[in-house]
């Protein structure tokens, strides 16, 4: 084995494919492979439960929920956190009183005296999870400054949790239970033991499930929204017959309102006159498959409901027609979705009401579906790893397999990519929704709570390169979001430049990051594209000059990572893949740039000169390194896939007066690449993980490690093999 690969040479995918094509097809088809494309998950959401905030976090106020909760008392809070491995993970508490947390079973966390009489500090702590479901009980004291405290995730952007909860009438719902005031602390915690279920640690958790029988008398609608005389609600549900035969089947039961009911759109049932109430008796016939049933009811008194149950058919004595539920809900009981209410002159038409991805009614009444139990509202939740989320490592990762697809001509993978862009794009305006409704939305966390150019130019670049393929739905209010954004809402110094007052950690205070070119230039030159507007294009381009200024290191050729403001200076490390950045999005400006912009041939410059200084620096194996300047450093996959597409660009668009030293850069790096960094499943090695800033050269070299299949590089990977099978046919030609 070479000492300076990361598999043995008779794993590596140079030695099995015979072209590259076959090279891009492997490293796709094994992404693809490993993150199916599964949606959301719906769940039922308590309202009179814990809420999330902004920061991911519970708010557990025990002394809220127990207004005569007495000092010296015990309240518990418990729920379960699904690992699909043995993980550790990061979590955050502030406290309002003094607070044990314990992990199946195990402390993991306990305040100190500090932590109890601040809270608005947040603690920070890592616990193991298993694979499977994993139990967190939080223990509050009451004491005169409180009881309760947040908790949530540790990691806002990594892995904005939610919790579901643990006892088994609420199965499926997101949210924590929690008990009454308790006198003395318990001695068995509740999830410790298979054994240790929610009975038998206490009888009652809260918030409570059930509804009163007055209120439960009232009717569905009723119950739900309360009296609202004149107006609208919807039910839904969804029959199924399993016959492959037509069924006529009988539906009994009773309604309080004026109502109507459509199957699959068209009215089967009508009762708009006086009396508004009294039994239902139904007959229809059903064919074989799916079918949507809902029901239209209209407000006309205190009493607001229907209820339809099937008793049978005209013929058969056993009818294979079931109600099912409308759209898989997990915590749904009773099969039935309810949207309103809704003033009659806006009320969505039954057309339109068979949806779960956008919420209905103008604004004033916007609203969502909820279920017949109290406090429950339906939200989406975004369960996948990787598929469905927003985050700008997925970005380049989508636009890659999306070039992969249009180079291959296989619509498989350009149909896998824009899948994943329009399951973000579809749920935008829901999410925004979500997010005013909840704080926390359940998907889309990164684009509706956007905080930093990190959640917009990288994912936003390859949405609109997506949306020129086919048109995705949301992508053009989403663009425009995302606009709005980096033009007017992100920090900038006085000139102009894209800049960092504030991070997520204090250090990225008062800094300059080279990979924010990345994470700006590219959607701004593509936005430009998409509304011809050159003030975007003019943005984009002024940046680069801007960042040359504060980042170039002359005798070099290359850039400093972060410019620090609280120094006056360079970090002094010119980190692989931020200066990768640099190149590709350089390329991403140039493509796209009318010959006669006045900033071209200083940016034209600049490309060379960063081509220049970058190719001088390639390893002997044709890999570029973590730290370019140290070849003791590893070899780094994600630069030198940077590299090798900026090069192949540079002559294929004629940027790089002289290209043969080029061409040879980058057919030696793609066979550095497929020989020592790609192995023979598809798996992509040596890839940086996402990174912080020093000016210590050994932290980018022997803290901030490489990770398997990272996407900060897959994507990068393809695209450099789609530029060097375009280089070859473009050399080809021209040596006829």
């Amino acid at each position: 084995m070479n000492k300076n690969s990361y598999f043995h040479q008779n794993e590596s995918i140079a030695g099995k494919a015979k072209s590259d094509a076959h090279i891009l097809a492997t490293v796709a088809g094994r992404f693809i492979g490993a993150n199916p494309k599964h949606p959301p998950v719906y769940r039922i959401f308590r309202a009179e439960g814990f809420r999330r905030g902004a920061d991911y976090r519970y708010e557990m106020d025990l002394a809220l929920r127990w207004p005569k909760l007495e000092d010296g008392q015990f309240v518990y809070v418990w729920g379960k956190l699904w690992s699909d491995g043995e993980t550790e993970h990061p979590f955050s508490v502030s406290c309002y009183s003094p607070v044990r947390i314990l992990v199946n079973g195990t402390q993991a966390f306990a305040s100190n005296l500090n932590d109890d009489v601040f809270p608005d500090r947040s603690s920070y702590f890592r616990a193991g999870l298993g694979k499977g479901w994993n139990h967190i009980v939080l223990e509050f004291v009451k004491t005169a400054t409180g009881c309760g405290g947040k908790f949530g995730t540790g990691s806002i952007k990594g892995f904005p949790m939610h919790i579901l909860a643990p006892a088994a009438d609420r199965d499926g719902q997101e949210g924590w239970v929690y008990s009454s005031p308790q006198t003395a602390a318990w001695e068995v915690m509740p999830g410790a033991g298979e054994e240790n279920g929610a009975d038998a640690i206490l009888d009652q958790w809260y918030p409570q499930m059930t509804w009163t029988p007055q209120e439960w008398s009232a009717g569905c609608f009723a119950r739900i929204y309360g009296e609202r005389r004149g107006q609208i609600a919807y039910a839904w549900t969804k029959l199924e017959n399993r016959s492959p035969s037509m069924q006529t089947v009988r539906f009994t039961g009773e309604y309080q309102g004026l109502l109507t009911v459509y199957l699959n759109g068209a009215p089967v049932y009508e009762r708009q006159e006086q009396p508004s109430a009294g039994p239902l008796d139904l007959i229809f016939p059903i064919p074989f498959g799916i079918h949507d049933l809902v029901v239209r009811s209209t407000c006309a008194g205190a009493a607001w409901g229907v209820s339809l149950e099937i008793k049978g058919g005209t013929g058969d004595a056993a009818v294979p027609v079931r109600r099912i539920a409308p759209y898989p809900v997990e915590g749904l009981r009773d099969g039935w979705l309810y949207a309103g209410p809704f003033s009659a002159e806006h009320a969505p038409p039954p057309s339109v009401i068979t949806r779960m991805d956008a919420v209905f009614g103008p604004d004033g009444e916007r609203t969502f579906w909820r279920a017949d139990m109290p406090g429950a509202r339906i939200r989406p939740y975004l369960e996948n790893a990787i598929y469905g989320k927003w985050n700008y490592p997925l970005g380049v990762t989508l636009y890659g397999i999306l070039r992969t697809g249009e180079e291959l001509k296989d619509p498989h993978y350009t149909n896998y990519a824009a899948d994943h862009i329009e399951q973000c794009t579809s749920l935008h305006a829901y999410s925004v929704w979500d997010q005013e409704q909840y704080e926390s939305p359940g998907v889309n966390h990164q684009l509706a709570l956007i905080d930093s150019l990190d959640d917009c130019g990288s994912f936003g670049a390859a949405m609109l390169e997506a949306h020129k393929l086919r048109a995705l739905t949301g992508a053009e209010a989403a663009a425009e979001r995302i606009a709005h954004y980096i033009s007017l809402e992100q920090s900038r110094l006085e000139d102009g430049t894209l800049y960092r007052t504030r991070g997520t950690t204090d250090f990225m205070k008062d800094t300059v990051w080279c990979d924010d070119l990345y994470m700006s230039t590219p959607f701004l030159s593509k936005y430009y594209e998409l509304t011809g507007d050159l003030a975007y294009l003019n943005d984009a381009a002024k940046q680069f000059l801007h960042y040359k200024k504060l980042m170039f290191i002359p005798e070099l050729g290359i850039m400093h990572h972060v410019f620090d403001f609280k120094f006056g200076k360079g970090n002094g490390v010119p980190w692989g893949r931020g200066n990768g950045w640099v190149l590709f999005s350089l390329t991403e400006l140039l493509a796209v740039m009318p010959a006669g912009h006045a900033d071209r041939p200083a940016l034209m410059a600049f490309f060379r000169e960063l081509c220049q200084g970058y190719k001088r620096l390639q390893g002997t194996q044709g890999l570029w390194h973590q730290v370019l300047t140290d070849p003791q450093s590893y070899a780094e996959t994600s630069c030198t896939s940077m590299f090798i597409y900026a090069f192949a660009r540079g002559v294929r668009f004629g940027w790089l007066e002289e290209a043969a030293p080029y061409v040879e850069a980058v057919l030696k790096g793609w066979d550095g690449l497929t020989r020592y960094a790609i192995d023979k499943y598809g798996n992509v090695y040596g890839v940086c993980r996402g990174s912080g800033y020093s000016f210590n050269k050994l932290y980018y070299k022997d803290q901030l490690s490489w990770q398997l299949n990272d996407t900060h590089g897959i994507g990068i990977v393809l695209l450099a093999g789609i530029e060097t099978m375009k280089l070859r046919k473009h050399v080809s030609a021209l040596s006829g």
